[in-house]
């Protein structure tokens, strides 16, 4: 518990993947409490969350500030896990599959268009054949609409959580290391520079800290 307490505080600066500012922004208010929570921690602050318009109300619901809420019925099942967000790359997948039929190619096709600069010609035909699934499953045009573009800024910026999670195993094992051996930690950290987010001299101060 103290070794998450310490990532809570964003205590974090020398640690793997968590020593952003915008990181140190997002711990204090996400108090990641387990593992599953690093995961998640690691995965909002990517390009594809952030241009999607997705951390804050992920954050607002987790802190019971706003209500869960799903675009439709058919993708609760699929982002009850991240409280109605998209955040990995296979609920992209699975959002296509739910909501619009798309099969399991269908969606890694779109997926793939998606973090394309210049695919534009494929993502407007994969938006009419979304929007086409969708109306023949009975959502709303404006409903399937909404999620496309959310699909759209999405793109492919965006971790699996099978990355996240092995990402995650080396902030927590960094975080224990920097909780309970703090000298042999820093000495690691300058001796193999540079790396990481901060310069020495900021590596220095917080160790003297």
């Amino acid at each position: 518990p103290s070794v998450y307490a310490m990532i809570a505080r964003a205590d974090t600066i020398g640690v793997f993947e968590v020593e952003s500012r915008a990181q140190a922004q997002v711990l204090p208010r996400l108090k990641p409490r387990c593992f599953n929570d690093l995961v998640i921690s690691i995965s909002l602050i990517r390009p594809g969350p952030l241009q999607g318009e997705m951390v804050h109300p992920y954050l607002r619901r987790r802190k019971g500030e706003e209500p869960v809420r799903y675009a439709h019925p058919l993708l609760e099942p699929v982002l009850t896990s991240t409280l109605g967000v998209i955040l990995f790359q296979e609920q992209v997948l699975l959002v296509a599959r739910d909501l619009a039929g798309f099969t399991a190619g269908q969606g890694e096709l779109l997926r793939r268009a998606l973090g394309k600069k210049h695919a534009v010609t494929a993502i407007e035909r994969f938006q009419d054949e979304f929007l086409c699934g969708a109306q023949a499953r009975g959502v709303p045009q404006d409903v399937a609409a909404e999620v496309f573009q959310q699909l759209k800024a999405f793109g492919s910026f965006s971790f699996a959580r099978s990355h996240a999670a092995a990402f995650a195993v080396l902030v927590y094992w960094s975080a224990w290391l920097k909780h309970y051996h703090p000298a042999a930690f820093y000495t690691a950290l300058l001796n193999n520079q540079p790396m990481g987010f901060w310069s020495p001299a900021v590596l220095v101060n917080d160790a003297r800290r």
